[in-house]
């Protein structure tokens, strides 16, 4: 039920606050937000899964220097997954949703983080952390 919910928040955030962005537009009512809110869920958790992957193997690889780079960019640079996603989701869904560059697409990208930061990105972070910590 949980989920429901937070994504029925993701779609109101689609709805109502990405036509805000200059360069974001919403093509449809409520109900092709929803869709567009499950679409960019899965595809973040794809975004952030592959970005570890990659950075796991990059750092394997290199015998642990690469972490020198990695650790700065992802301390810095965790907003530009959901910018990435956003991109993504508009290029395979171009008749419900338009991002017309990196710039709205990094606005709303952070619009979104906030927005699954606050129905329960912190409780999920505070778990792991937690939960790395009792080892």
């Amino acid at each position: 039920m949980g989920l429901l919910i937070r994504l029925a928040i993701k779609a109101v955030a689609i709805f109502y606050l990405l036509p805000l962005v200059p360069g974001i537009a919403i093509h449809g009512g409520f109900g092709n937000a929803f869709v567009l809110a499950v679409f960019f869920s899965l595809m973040l958790w794809g975004v952030e899964v592959l970005a570890a992957t990659l950075a796991a193997i990059w750092a394997v690889t290199t015998f642990g220097l690469a972490l020198l780079f990695i650790i700065p960019l992802w301390i810095f640079g965790f907003w530009i997954l959901p910018a990435f996603a956003l991109r993504v989701v508009a290029d395979l869904m171009p008749y419900s949703l338009t991002v017309s560059g990196w710039s709205p697409a990094a606005w709303g990208g952070l619009i979104l983080l906030v927005v699954g930061m606050l129905t329960g990105g912190f409780t999920r972070w505070n778990s792991t952390v937690r939960g790395a910590s009792t080892v």
